[in-house]
């Protein structure tokens, strides 16, 4: 089945190969240009929260709580996609969207850096700045993110959804590399005024490479919705969609695998360094190499699961690597008791496991973005953007506050350690269940 399921609006008057769908979806050349979007997307987010977040903490010698909360906003912010969804829906076209939003986060990049300088001489203000720069960044992430995926639900053809999951998450993460190691290059030596002009450029880059990356991907001129998108308003809609019995569990399923992806971040490299010992230096290394098994895993759903002789559907490479992730997880629980335990090697499978479920999830998401009442495409998606960005930040919190809790109650760092890493396996064994009872819509062909 193609994304949508049916012959796109506007299809036939597609202009060059190179750059069009092909009359079964979006080509390879397509796929890429706008996995550049989320190379522009990462580009600025990286700098916000993490560039800005070191320079509040150590140059302006900020609480860390500061930066944590405006981040912790920028979350929170994520809870207005599926009205981004709706919006878009409404409308007919993704590409305005994706513009506007990438426009709004540029501004908020740019207010943010500012902010950042300002609070050096009125933190009151710089604050005040701050917070109104994240609110934005949450916004304009909520809108092209969404709007982004929607558009490659509904144009990359079924046997292509991994390795297009897998395109798009990686440019998000070469956006994050790229941007890293030039701002770095270019803030030293620091001073707030490089730090403005550095995001500046990188926010006007990002934008000029995203009007590149979607010029000519979507048909122009209005596009013909079903009536049902016209008629609902936006409250009518979500509660349309929650009222699925898929379209919920898959939202509960993304909350419940993002609690347990994150909740392990913070605390992975504490653990190094309290039970085996690892510096500073070996604990950084340590998340790199978990980061190289996550695009592992996301390198051999792409291979494993698209194309003619896929192996294995997107909801098995799903439930698959939550089930995987639960072992490792378990493992190092086990590790952190065991003395000679390969830590590096567990840490690798985990990535490994990690990254497999996740760009089956995604995969997963835009077959089921089209499933049920038609038109509801950017609601659907927006609902599951908005459960991944909330449990991604409540899993920070809970991995931390889960830890000191343990190390309060239990006098061994190695058995609090190994307590927490357990319940986060149980989550993923939770997710692993609740994606294995999210059923195809048969209507819809679609191999999950």
């Amino acid at each position: 089945m193609s994304a949508s399921g049916a012959a796109l609006p506007g299809t036939a008057h597609a202009a060059t190969s190179g750059e069009r769908a092909t009359p079964t979806g979006l080509n390879w050349l397509a796929i890429f240009r706008l996995g550049l979007v989320q190379t522009a997307l990462g580009a600025i987010v990286v700098l916000t929260t993490s560039t800005m977040n070191r320079v509040m903490v150590v140059e302006l010698a900020l609480p860390a709580m500061l930066p944590g909360a405006l981040v912790a906003l920028h979350h929170i912010v994520q809870l207005l996609r599926p009205r981004f969804g709706h919006g878009s829906d409404v409308g007919g076209r993704r590409t305005p969207w994706i513009i506007g939003g990438m426009a709004v986060l540029a501004i908020g990049g740019i207010g943010a850096a500012l902010a950042t300088a300002w609070m050096g001489s009125n933190v009151a203000a710089g604050v005040a700045l701050g917070a109104l720069s994240f609110v934005l960044i949450g916004i304009g992430t909520g809108s092209a993110g969404t709007s982004l995926l929607v558009l490659l639900a509904k144009r990359v053809e079924e046997s292509r959804r991994a390795a297009a999951a897998t395109i798009v998450w990686t440019m998000m993460i070469v956006g994050f590399i790229i941007t890293a190691a030039l701002a770095g290059h270019f803030l030293d030596p620091f001073t707030p005024a490089r730090l403005v002009a550095v995001t500046a450029v990188t926010a006007v880059a990002a934008f000029v490479l995203t009007l590149l990356a979607v010029a000519g991907v979507e048909p122009r001129g209005p596009a013909v919705q079903p009536e049902t998108a016209q008629s609902l308003p936006f409250r009518a809609a979500l509660a349309q969609v929650w009222a699925d019995a898929d379209a919920r569990r898959f939202t509960i399923f993304v909350f419940v695998s993002m609690l347990a992806y994150s909740a392990q971040d913070l605390i992975l490299e504490p653990f190094a360094g309290t039970v085996f010992g690892f510096t500073p230096g070996e604990s950084t290394k340590l998340s790199g190499i978990q980061n190289g098994g996550v695009l592992s895993g996301m390198l051999l759903v792409a291979l494993a699961a698209s194309g003619r002789h896929r192996i294995g559907s997107l909801r098995a490479w799903t439930v698959g690597g939550c089930v995987a992730s639960a072992i490792a997880l378990l493992a190092l629980s086990v590790g952190g008791l065991t003395p000679g335990w390969p830590l590096r090697a567990n840490v690798f499978l985990l990535g490994v496991s990690n990254g497999a479920f996740a760009v089956a999830a995604i995969g997963s998401m835009m077959s089921l973005a089209g499933a049920g009442a038609n038109g509801r495409e950017g609601v659907r998606m927006g609902l599951w953007g908005s459960a991944q960005a909330i449990g991604f930040a409540v899993g920070g919190f809970i991995g931390t506050a889960a830890s000191d809790l343990a190390h309060a109650l239990i006098g061994s760092s190695a058995l609090a350690y190994a307590s927490v890493f357990a319940a986060e396996g149980l989550l993923f064994v939770w997710a692993a269940r609740l994606a294995l009872n999210v059923r195809a819509t048969s209507h819809q062909r679609m191999r999950m």
